[in-house]
This record gives structure tokens, C-alpha cells and sequence, in this order.
């Protein structure tokens, strides 16, 4: 498939997740995920961090025997970005209904350059 080129949150977003990655390797993390949080802020304000991997796992019978297995991440019918789709469902449905921004700027005012995701501001409100 195609997609767009990435944004500027995108790269920041990676960068800092491989960057974070490396700084567990280098100070003896192993087995863990390398996080970020707190996207909704400016990248400045993000929060590197790693969380065990086994934080993640949760027994489930399979075959007849308990197994450590990342639990499905299903979507949270009571979110925020959830209850925003449904509001529009019907309308979304019948008319031709997006966003669309325009062409990726990279460079320029804040507010236009280092937007977050829809999802992560329909979330933080």
C-alpha cells in the first residue's frame, strides 16, 4: 500500500522510541519495551521510559495448558474517540466526510508542524 510521508510527529515519535531502545541495551534493560508517553505534550515534554515485557503477559489456557500471551487490544467501546465515531455514524454513513489537512508541513508555526493524532487528542480532550 501507500501512505503519506511521516510527520513531524511520526519522526519525532520514532527517533525516540529507538533512541530510548539503545538507552536500555546500553545500561542492561533486556526484556524490556521501550515507551514514551505523555504524546500529547510538546516532544519536549515526552517521558522516555521501558516497561518489562512481561508486564504485558497474561496467562490464558491454550491447547488445554496456561500460557504467558500478550493480551488483544480491543477498543474501548467507552472512549472518548470511540463515543466520537458513533456520534457522527450516521452522518459519516451518508456524506463524504474527512479530514483533510493538506500537504505535511515540516517547517513553520507549532500549531501547524507538531500536531498530534486525532486519536491521542480525541483522548486528552
Amino acid at each position: 500500500g501507500r501512505c503519506a510521508f511521516p510527520s513531524n510527529f511520526d519522526a519525532d515519535y520514532c527517533y525516540s522510541l529507538g533512541y530510548n531502545a539503545f538507552m536500555l541495551i546500553q545500561y542492561g534493560y533486556t526484556g524490556y519495551l521501550s515507551k514514551v508517553s505523555n504524546l500529547s505534550r510538546p516532544a519536549e515534554e515526552w517521558v522516555a521510559g521501558g516497561m518489562p515485557i512481561t508486564k504485558m503477559m497474561n496467562m490464558e489456557r491454550r491447547n488445554g495448558e496456561d500460557k504467558p500471551v500478550i493480551r488483544k487490544a480491543l477498543v474501548d467501546l467507552n472512549g472518548k474517540p470511540f463515543k466520537y465515531f458513533e456520534a457522527h455514524r450516521a452522518e459519516w454513513a451518508a456524506k463524504t466526510c474527512y479530514t483533510y489537512p493538506g500537504a505535511i508541513q515540516y517547517y513553520g508555526p507549532a500549531d501547524v508542524c507538531d500536531l498530534t493524532t486525532r486519536t491521542l487528542a480525541l483522548e486528552k480532550g
